[in-house]
């Protein structure tokens, strides 16, 4: 599989790699939003949502050649760092190095736009989200020293239900 832009016919396809990789959460007895039925639906984010973020040339795939993606991740330019907002592996795909080499690609992106670093927010103690991100280089930032941004998101993380016990910032300097 090839990292290659995201175009307008892929981004149909993006929810059902979000929902794959969520559903790893339930598989594994890790509770997203507290008090949520084990039945209820999994959130995915809407195709359209992608669609001006691929325009501004920061939405990515993993795929075979012109073939449909497997794997993505869409960022937004913040405080001088390349931001990450979702990053997902379809599970078909998980296992395979996709999401280091998708990162690793993000991370060679922030370089060459001259950008000083990437964050993101993430679950603390899921081991394919802090743990993976702090074995490419990413630090966890108290939410106290945080910058404005990242503290924004996870205020709006917790408004939605998340524990915010258990997300965390994290950047990584270039």
């Amino acid at each position: 599989m090839i990292v290659r832009p995201a175009r307008p016919d892929d981004l149909p396809l993006l929810p059902e790699i979000e929902l794959s990789a969520a559903s790893l959460f339930r598989d594994e007895g890790v509770v997203i939003i507290a008090g949520e039925a084990d039945d209820a639906p999994l959130d995915f984010t809407p195709a359209e949502v992608w669609a001006p973020i691929a325009a501004a040339g920061l939405l990515w795939v993993m795929a075979e050649g012109d073939g449909p993606p497997g794997a993505f991740l869409a960022a937004r330019i913040e405080e001088n760092r390349l931001h990450i907002l979702e990053f997902d592996v379809h599970r078909r795909h998980q296992g395979q190095g996709l999401g280091r080499r998708l990162l690793a690609f993000a991370i060679d992106e922030a370089r060459s736009r001259g950008l000083e670093g990437l964050s993101l927010t993430t679950f603390r103690d899921a081991p394919w989200n802090a743990p993976f991100y702090a074995s490419a280089g990413f630090q966890i930032i108290g939410r106290d020293t945080a910058p404005a941004n990242l503290r924004a998101y996870l205020d709006s993380e917790a408004a939605r239900g998340l524990d915010p016990a258990r997300r965390c910032a994290m950047i990584l300097r270039l």
